[in-house]
């Protein structure tokens, strides 16, 4: 069974923050560039999670208008049926 779940924008801005303390450890970055690294890093977690919310939000929203769609299909059906008979009733007579 593969493992298909996408990392959060949450777990990308913790590993991206664990990254950069590290790079700090070693010298290759100063606190003053830990900082402005750090924000970047939280601009994009908040850009990844809005892109994530609008993604979700459309997908319901394309499940439920389908699903409104086929129930008034239905309806529809059920109303032409009992207004003029269902199509195998007529091809009966």
């Amino acid at each position: 069974m593969t493992n298909n779940k996408q990392q959060t924008a949450v777990e990308w801005f913790s590993v991206r923050r664990d990254v950069l303390e590290i790079e700090v450890r070693l010298g290759k970055l100063s606190p003053i560039e830990y900082a402005e690294e750090l924000t970047k890093a939280e601009q994009q977690a908040k850009e990844m999670e809005k892109e994530k919310m609008i993604e979700f939000a459309q997908e319901v929203f394309r499940n439920r208008y389908n699903q409104i769609t086929q129930s008034l299909g239905n309806i529809a059906d059920d109303i032409y049926n009992e207004t003029y008979g269902s199509n195998n009733a007529q091809e009966n007579n």
